[in-house]
């Protein structure tokens, strides 16, 4: 038995590997989602222009104009010299948000007053005006606390981050990226394989032959988990080394939970595959899985943000459940609980997509 399942996964890697369309699917896609992912994707606000209308004559009110001209996110800060410049500059979508300091804020702020400053956003670029928003509340908030005689302003509210202390971007990127990525490489290749044999005129050969349908889903299997495996290991190489991301937790407990992740996805490439007549087909149907699954696993916005009973549909979502284990072990060592706790639910996504996936083919040989 054993031989028979080792001579159809050698057979499977040889033809994804001599098929130049299946190199392709091995070693450009994962590349092109590591720079997409990794450097345009991001929720970080950089290269922005603003704009400052400074209507203070005092010190304060330049040291708030100071630290927003040294502020890294922005690009350009624009002066404005009267309030019917603000409107021209928004709605020209010139700047992203306006600064309005009043005459009086020195002033306020040196007899012991609160010193209110404006801050002007763009509502059509709802989540980058709020970060900037973030941004500019930050520098004001700074600037003025330093700034009351005689000790007298209110105790400035000190923000700790945990697990991503500077809120890097690439810390939460990366480690979503070795669930995401393993996904969308091992269901293409796992949908590929019987969608492969049966537009090439194979797959008849292969169901009268000696092995059993249990036998081929085994074999066919086998080629995701370790394509799967390899690419998993190869973006956590490139997160640790190339961007310096901590990884806190257990490489073991990692890999355990990828096994049972490995074998869902490959359970739903297989039963994609075996309702495919065609390669084009099966590609269809992989992306067509593919593109939900990263929209509901909570890597591109939080699962508590959607209804309820969307969140209950994602708990069959094999993503989700690895997307907790693989930012969890990288940045706060995740417990060995939690991560069973997250893996129970792969293991049985896994214990339902691979027998229906066998019984697809007996189906089919019968």
């Amino acid at each position: 038995m054993w031989r028979r399942i080792l001579s159809l996964i050698i057979k499977e890697m040889l033809a994804i590997w001599r098929d130049p369309k299946g190199r392709a699917v091995i070693l450009v896609p994962p590349l092109l989602q590591l720079v997409i992912f990794a450097f345009a994707m991001t929720m970080e606000v950089r290269n922005v222009d603003i704009a400052v209308l400074n209507l203070d004559t005092g010190s304060r009110g330049r040291d708030v104009e100071a630290g927003i001209l040294g502020a890294s996110p922005f690009d350009e800060v624009i002066g404005l010299q009267s309030v019917s410049q603000i409107q021209e500059v928004i709605d020209s979508q010139r700047v992203i948000a306006v600064v309005h300091i009043g005459q009086d804020f020195t002033r306020r702020i040196e007899t012991g007053h609160s010193a209110d400053v404006q801050i002007i956003l763009d509502g059509r670029k709802s989540n980058a005006s709020q970060i900037v928003n973030s941004y500019l509340s930050g520098i004001i908030s700074r600037v003025s606390a330093t700034a009351y005689p005689g000790g007298s302003a209110p105790e400035a509210i000190r923000i700790r981050h945990w697990f991503n202390p500077n809120l890097e971007y690439a810390w939460f990127t990366l480690p979503g990226l070795v669930a995401t990525i393993t996904l969308l490489t091992t269901i293409i290749v796992t949908a590929l394989s019987v969608a492969r044999e049966r537009e090439l005129g194979t797959f008849d050969q292969l169901l009268v032959s000696p092995l059993r349908p249990i036998e081929i889903v085994v074999g066919k299997s086998a080629p995701g988990l370790i394509f799967g495996y390899l690419h998993g290991t190869f973006f956590i190489l490139v997160a640790v080394f190339g961007f310096k991301i901590p990884f806190a937790g257990s490489l073991l407990a990692l890999y355990g939970s990828m096994f049972f992740y490995l074998l869902a996805v490959i359970g739903i490439g297989l039963f994609i595959s075996a309702i495919s007549s065609t390669q084009q087909q099966a590609i269809l149907g992989a992306f067509v899985f593919a593109s939900p699954a990263v929209l509901l696993s909570g890597f591109m916005s939080p699962v508590e943000n959607m209804p309820g009973w969307m969140q209950l549909a994602t708990q069959i979502n094999p993503l989700r459940h690895f997307l907790h284990i693989s930012q969890g072990v990288f940045l706060k060592d995740l417990p060995l609980s939690e991560v069973v706790r997250s893996t129970v639910p792969l293991i049985l996504i896994a214990m339902v997509t691979l027998p229906a996936s066998a019984w697809l083919l007996r189906k089919t040989s019968s």
